[in-house]
């Protein structure tokens, strides 16, 4: 047997504390098949033996059977099944990713129960890794990373110790996610070696994945024939530019035999693409296809393309309709192993925003859905932000209303779900001890997205700090919600973007308001919002089925959480409680600082019941909370008064 791997050396255990094995490790544990995934159970086990002081278990103690034999017919791959005989426990699985799925799952819930059948949703539940090999002159950043730097990269290359891999693959696994892209989509230089020069350690990294049944997917650069490959273009249509593709890919799985494929940001923001040769998507996705089929890969292809040097002026120009205008022409001409990546929602992630349309638009290609876990516009983990819900409601979005065919963002996305990772090397590995639960929530998401999210967080703060009902009551009423008192400080029902430009964080109402980057929120002396109606507007309301579209386009009918991102609206327009709109601003706004304040102190009444580190972290990033939320509140009630001359009803503060 190999050496036990420390269970969590020098970092938290998040979730996967050993304590909470010893049921495991007090237990005879036997594997039977499963490969390296179903080896890595024995390995889990040694190790939680070892961090408890545990010898081997007495030849009568209960026994725990993890086998691929006897599984039940029309699991996925990585679905298990548990089965109670007195006092032994039997996970059956169709492969060895099954088997630990079932071993972390009996982790985390103790008392799994007999019968219990789990089976993922789709087959591919993806981590992406914004990380850099190199950028700005600084080794192993992550973009949009807030927990430290890459647990992968430094000095321009894969780290030689991967112990910290491993322990971010043993979070990955717990939670049922299988796949991991190791760079940034946004390719750098360095980077571009991982097809090339670092190829072993990629190797090195895919096999440990292996063992935690997880594959390991490359973002790759479009422009990449002409800087790897010589060439002095990248036309998708170039047969030359198809055979550096097919001998890169060669090249790949002789090395990586399960590489997943690629992932590709193309025509995007500045990053090259088949633009740039009158070539359309498709063209550009089926090169790379075609490349990675014959050895079982697929490419992710994002979609997330649009105009970021608009004239401000122009408002017959919207982003939000963008991806849909690209990509719904092309539906039925991607190659089969093409999976189209799309945000959740049309702009980029912000705190609320309608549901992409073209997640239910395309019914001849492959999708998957796309979120973000680090949390970029949701306070970069300085501030408690409970995603789930968001991703829950997502995930249940129906673009079937009002017909026959319930068609959810769930049963539409069936190449996948993906997100943007919030790991770093942070000694808690998300920053914010709190964020972990956005991670944890996610994977059993992508896992079961008919999940409820309020009993992920219950599931989750029990299985990090322990049985203490106090101390559970407290962290609930400290994060549940919390998505919604965010919304409710941020830019109001919907509009968005009232960010500082460039970094995200904190609030600057115009920030973006004059720029080429199509995120406007029109205020004006007599209202705010985008009109995005067919009628009057953009259109974009129109990309919708019928009954979503009539009911956007409607301002009397318009979910109010999302008013301003589809109307114009007067700040004396009244809305459902009887309020008007600037007053409902005001409000929202005041409100969400008490709301703060009140989680900040309801954290004190229960900081002492953990350990002094996770205190004190928590403690220092909810008084920043503090300390943003009424900077968010005074500007945007300020600016908002400015604009429309209206008192607040309350008499309250307004500078």
């Amino acid at each position: 047997m190999p050496t036990p791997q420390p269970w969590f050396p020098d970092t938290h255990p998040c979730w996967l504390p050993a304590a909470r094995g010893r049921h495991l490790a007090a237990a005879r544990v036997e594997v039977d098949g499963g490969g390296p995934a179903g080896a890595t159970v024995l390995d889990e086990v040694a190790s939680l033996r070892a961090e408890l002081g545990l010898g081997e278990p007495a030849a009568d103690a209960p026994r725990w059977l993890f086998t691929t034999a006897g599984a039940p017919d029309g699991l996925r791959p990585g679905g298990f099944a548990v089965h109670h005989d007195g006092a032994d426990r039997v996970v059956r699985a169709p492969d060895g990713a099954g088997l630990l799925h079932g071993f972390y799952r009996a982790l985390v819930v103790p008392d799994v129960l007999d019968g219990t059948v789990e089976d993922p949703a789709v087959d591919l539940r993806m981590l992406d890794s914004w990380d850099n090999m190199t950028a700005d002159g600084v080794m192993g950043s992550v973009e949009r990373g807030y927990a430290g730097d890459s647990v992968l990269f430094r000095d321009g290359r894969v780290v030689e110790d991967l112990t910290r891999v491993r322990g971010f693959l043993r979070l990955m696994a717990s939670v049922g996610l299988n796949a991991w892209a190791l760079n940034n989509v946004n390719v750098h230089d360095a980077e571009r070696g991982l097809v090339d020069e670092h190829l072993p350690d990629v190797a090195r990294v895919a096999d440990l994945a292996r063992s935690f049944g997880v594959r390991v997917w490359l973002s790759v650069d479009f422009s990449s024939p002409i800087s790897l490959g010589g060439l002095d273009v990248a036309d998708p249509l170039d047969e030359r530019v198809a055979a550096f593709w097919r001998e890169t890919a060669d090249r790949l799985y002789r090395a990586v035999p399960d590489l997943g494929g690629f992932l590709v940001k193309a025509d995007s923001e500045g990053r090259p693409g088949p633009h740039a040769y009158g070539r359309d998507h498709a063209d550009g996705a089926n090169v790379l296809a075609r490349a990675l089929a014959p050895h079982g890969g697929t490419v992710l292809w994002r979609c997330f393309v649009y105009d970021h040097r608009q004239d401000w002026r122009d408002r017959s120009t919207d982003r939000a309709r963008a991806a849909h205008d690209h990509f719904v022409p092309l539906d039925g001409r991607f190659d089969d192993n093409v999976v189209l990546q799309v945000k959740n929602g049309p702009m980029d992630f912000q705190v609320r925003e309608p549901v992409s349309p073209l997640l239910g638009a395309l019914r001849e290609t492959t999708t998957a859905v796309e979120f973000q876990v680090t949390q970029e516009y949701t306070g970069q983990q300085q501030h408690v932000c409970y995603l789930a819900p968001q991703w829950s409601e997502v995930l249940r979005f129906d673009f079937g209303e009002g017909t026959s065919e319930p068609r959810t963002v769930a049963d539409c996305a069936r190449g996948g779900v993906v997100a943007v990772s919030n790991v770093g090397d942070s000694w808690c590995w998300t920053g914010h001890p709190l964020a972990q639960a956005n991670l944890f929530a996610f994977g059993r998401l992508a896992w079961d997205p008919r999940l409820d999210p309020d009993a992920l967080l219950g599931e989750w703060s029990r299985a990090t700090f322990g049985d203490d009902e106090e101390l559970l009551a407290g962290v609930h009423d400290v994060v549940a919600g919390s998505w919604r008192t965010y919304e409710d400080l941020t830019a109001p029902l919907g509009v968005g973007w009232m960010v500082s430009p460039h970094h995200h964080y904190g609030p600057d109402v115009e920030g973006y308001e004059y720029t080429a980057w199509g995120t406007y929120h029109f205020a004006d002396r007599d209202g705010v919002g985008v009109d995005r109606t067919v009628a009057t507007g953009t259109g974009y309301a129109g990309q919708y089925p019928p009954a979503h579209a009539a009911r956007y386009e409607d301002l009397a009918t318009c979910p109010e959480e999302l008013l301003l991102f589809f109307h114009h609206v007067g700040y004396g327009h009244r809305l459902s409680t009887g309020e008007t709109l600037v007053q409902r601003i005001y409000d929202t706004h005041f409100a969400g600082v008490e709301d703060v304040r009140r989680r900040a102190a309801r954290w004190e009444e229960v900081a002492d019941r953990v350990d002094e580190r996770t205190a004190q972290e928590v403690r220092t990033r909810l008084a920043e909370q503090v300390r943003s939320a009424q900077e968010w509140c005074d500007r945007i009630t300020t600016y908002f008064h400015r604009a429309s001359g209206a008192p607040d009803a309350h008499g309250r503060r307004i500078f």
